[in-house]
């Protein structure tokens, strides 16, 4: 059987870069202005980022088709609120909101620390503020009932005094007064009782609530504001946390600003370290310049991708700000290469024929790790997460302008660097200098005023230090026997902790994480969870259809459902309107099993309970179109869990019920966070799969590549479980960027293998590793310095992102260098044949 000529789009592309190699060589000048220009123009967009800034955190970190948002529009539609009742168990989203938690080391319901609160509760309150030239107070935007502010439960039961705190037995979860059952729960923390006894001894913390009116949102933004100053300011004898219902997007948005100054140090850290791994004693051949446009490129890239985004409208989310730290590092890893190529081909050449040799042996490599990267990053678009899309919308298009500039402006900079090496010229001054001086000269003099020199032999520039090392020992050593054994174990240890990590890996986004470290929000969610923790959220059951609620028979499935709810080990109780209804009718001996008589005697109910009112939707000649009862829950599950348990045990109702509560928006990610991530990941790896067999000529080698995405991955996603770092849709983002730099290393690594001219698969390994293994590494330390500053941001988004760039490279670094070397010598002669 004849063999299968695999090479064909590979053969065909290196001539075409050949040709584009020498065309631009020809004509520098206009793919160094054109790209300028272009860059500036799309540059303009900047001028609309104030206006295209997305942070919403529920639109952008929440599935935007999850099922909590439609079970919240059909809330929304069947329950409407009653701005005279206000309700907080009714609430269809999380409200308008001031809140603080006072807490106590020993106990807070003391007369002095209770005095303390009600003094600070007072110039709540009576904060007087302006807006529209009119003074206002609390009372004016505060959420009613009944014509009064809605007031906090510990307050009113000590008729706000704190003297009276010695003559009432506070009982606990439920404080019973005046017929009235009060959730006691909610406002005492860390609660120690008597023994034997629903009595309180003591607590540690007391959480007061403001609930505001939404109908001016200028107007209370501007009060929550003045609340955070002034309890930020107050020096009490109890410690004071806060937060408001506005908090956690307000401090959200500062998050970019915290980086900033980052970009500075970044490029500062990059471009010395370009210059300096670039940097020949040779004054002719060293490559500063190169190095220099090489970064100036990725910058051309980014404004340029960012700027016609921009101007196209879309959306900048925060996660985006990230994006620069990683097209830098995918520029710099395309500029060493082109380098190392360059010095590869014959100095007496000109400058056309050199940089289309080239382009011919570093354009593909080059297109296929852009090509790749950009695949990857692209394929995110499809998630359900507006973050992930939005950073790897601007990603990937600033990929694609990255590989542009490579192949045009960074080729252009490349051939000029060239005319001046041919005529000999000093990198800084450019007069011509001399090869070498006569030896009665200074050395110095030797270092400053002498350059030019190339191996008379090869007639190619000297090889590097670096490039030496990889060529006579690294590669010889890696190709022993001994340290094959030796590379295999260290695989299979590496591979046996990624999986373990993998089965430890911890899912979902804590919204804590979104605040900077130093925010104020952040005491106030360590006080919720130390003190508040035990009870979890009262969510609310709604029964969509029509039902005979009088007729005894017909209550027995509602009741069972009710049963199942309760039977749940997280589940504490029940409040509803038809079980009150139910005992109101038999306390006061009522009949109400007609639907005559249910409506009549009901309507009396809803009078005294007027509460109850929001929780049925009747229809016009007032029937019971649909209703809602509410379940308090505790926390002992994972909210996922309590989430998916409290859907699952509403399907199997034979009633059509639906649950809903407004932190299950923010739950919702639970459910799809995993299957997408996985999804997507799998088919990135199918499609760099065949992207490989497209361009890589052995169809062998590009399985090796496929190999090295799926192993990089189980790696980093391991080590990120062992290093702290939850799958989320932060970190989502940058494994999605992990299958694009695994490809890097691998793919440069296997291509030069495959194209090497050699037939002892050894020496394909170590004349691979001699072209590429300094170059990689190049590239792998100056993505590593590009984000290494991030690692000290006070934001959890850049420091995952830190984490995880380091995780990836270093571990792709592994396979490039390492394991993929030694695994491509284990299956015979790769030729260009199959």
């Amino acid at each position: 059987m004849g063999r299968i000529r695999t090479d064909c789009v590979e053969r065909l592309l290196r001539i075409c870069f050949e040709m584009m190699g020498h065309f631009i060589g020809s004509h520098p000048w206009w793919f160094l202005i054109i790209p300028l220009i272009l860059s500036a123009s799309l540059g303009n967009g900047f001028f609309l980022l104030e206006d295209r800034m997305s942070n919403d955190i529920e639109e952008q970190f929440t599935p935007v088709d999850g099922q909590a948002k439609l079970e919240r529009k059909y809330i929304q539609e069947t329950f409407p609120g009653n701005d005279s009742m206000f309700s907080r168990l009714r609430l269809s989203t999380d409200g308008n909101y001031a809140t603080l938690i006072a807490t106590s080391d020993k106990n807070i319901l003391t007369v002095e620390s209770l005095q303390d609160i009600l003094d600070l509760d007072f110039k709540v309150r009576n904060m007087v503020l302006q807006f529209n030239n009119q003074s206002f107070q609390y009372v004016d935007v505060c959420a009613e009932v009944m014509g009064s502010c809605t007031s906090n439960y510990i307050l009113d039961i000590i008729e706000y005094s704190a003297n009276n705190i010695d003559t009432i037995n506070l009982t606990f979860p439920w404080y019973y007064s005046n017929f009235r059952s009060i959730p006691l729960y909610l406002s005492l923390g860390s609660v120690k009782l008597y023994e034997d006894s629903s009595v309180v001894e003591s607590a540690k913390a007391i959480q007061l609530h403001y609930y505001l009116d939404e109908g001016n949102k200028t107007k209370t933004d501007l009060w929550l504001e003045s609340f955070i100053n002034l309890v930020s300011n107050i020096s009490t004898s109890i410690q004071v946390s806060y937060s408001t219902s506005m908090s956690m997007q307000w401090e959200f948005k500062k998050s970019p600003a915290s980086v900033i100054y980052s970009f500075s140090i970044t490029y500062a850290i990059t471009i010395t370290f370009s210059i300096v791994s670039c940097w020949r004693l040779d004054n002719v051949r060293t490559k500063v310049w190169v190095a220099s446009c090489g970064v100036l490129s990725t910058g051309l890239a980014v404004l340029s991708g960012f700027g016609v985004l921009l101007l196209l409208d879309q959306p900048f989310v925060m996660t985006v700000a990230s994006c620069p730290f990683m097209i830098l590092g995918i520029g710099l890893d395309d500029m060493f290469i082109m380098i190392s190529c360059w010095q590869r081909t014959r100095v007496l050449d000109s400058v056309p024929a050199r940089l289309a040799d080239t382009y011919k042996d570093a354009a593909v490599s080059i297109s296929i790790t852009s090509l790749t990267n950009a695949l990857a990053i692209l394929l995110g678009c499809c998630s359900p997460f507006g973050s992930v899309r939005s950073f790897c919308l601007y990603a990937g298009i600033s990929i694609c302008f990255c590989y542009l500039y490579s192949i045009t402006f960074l080729g252009a900079c490349m051939a000029l660097n060239g005319q001046r090496e041919a005529e000999n010229k000093h990198w800084f001054t450019c007069a011509k200098i001399p090869e070498d001086l006569p030896s009665r000269n200074s050395k110095v003099l030797s270092i400053c005023c002498v350059g030019g020199s190339y191996n008379r032999m090869t007639e190619k520039e000297g090889t590097d230090p670096m490039s030496y090392m990889f060529e006579r020992f690294y590669g010889p050593m890696l190709t022993h026997k001994l340290m094959k054994a030796c590379v295999f174990v260290i695989y299979a240890g590496y591979l046996a902790v990624g999986i373990y990590g993998c089965f430890i890996l911890k899912e979902g986004l804590d919204i804590r994480n979104l605040a900077l470290d130093d925010s104020y929000i952040i005491d106030y969610y360590n006080n919720q969870r130390q003190h508040f923790s035990e009870y979890s959220c009262n969510v609310m059951v709604a029964v969509k259809q029509p039902f005979p609620y009088w007729d005894e028979d017909e209550q027995r499935p509602l009741l069972s459902c009710i049963s199942n709810f309760e039977s749940l080990n997280f589940v504490n109780g029940t409040l509803a309107w038809f079980l009150s209804f139910l005992q109101y009718a038999n306390a006061s001996n009522l009949d109400i099993s007609s639907q005559e008589a249910f409506q009549i005697y009901l309507r009396h109910f809803l009078e005294l309970k007027s509460m109850f009112k929001q929780d049925i939707n009747f229809t016009v000649d007032n029937k019971i179109q649909a209703s809602r009862f509410f379940i308090q829950t505790l926390n002992k599950v994972p909210t996922k869990d309590m989430m998916i348990g409290l859907r699952k045990t509403a399907e199997e109702c034979p009633v059509e019920l639906l649950v809903y509560h407004p932190a299950f928006i923010y739950f919702d990610q639970y459910t799809v966070i995993m299957d997408n991530t996985i999804q997507t990941i799998l088919v990135a790896v199918i499609v760099m799969l065949v992207v490989s067999l497209i361009l890589i000529p052995n169809p062998l080698c590009s399985l090796w590549v496929a190999f090295a995405i799926c192993s990089v991955i189980v790696g980093v996603t391991g080590f990120m479980a062992l290093w702290g770092v939850n799958l989320d849709s932060i970190s989502m983002i940058n494994l999605l960027m992990c299958i694009g730099f695994s490809v890097d290393f691998s793919a440069h690594i296997s291509y030069s293998f495959v194209s090497s001219s050699q037939s002892d698969v050894n020496k394909k390994s170590m004349n691979a590793l001699a072209h590429l293994g300094y170059p990689i590494l190049q590239g792998a330390l100056s993505t590593i310095l590009g984000v290494a500053v991030l690692s000290m941001s006070g934001s959890y988004i850049f420091r995952t992102f830190f984490k995880i760039v380091f995780l990836v490279i270093t571990f792709g670094l592994l396979h490039g260098l390492v394991f993929i070397p030694v695994f491509l010598t284990l299956f015979g002669s790769c030729g260009k044949w199959c």
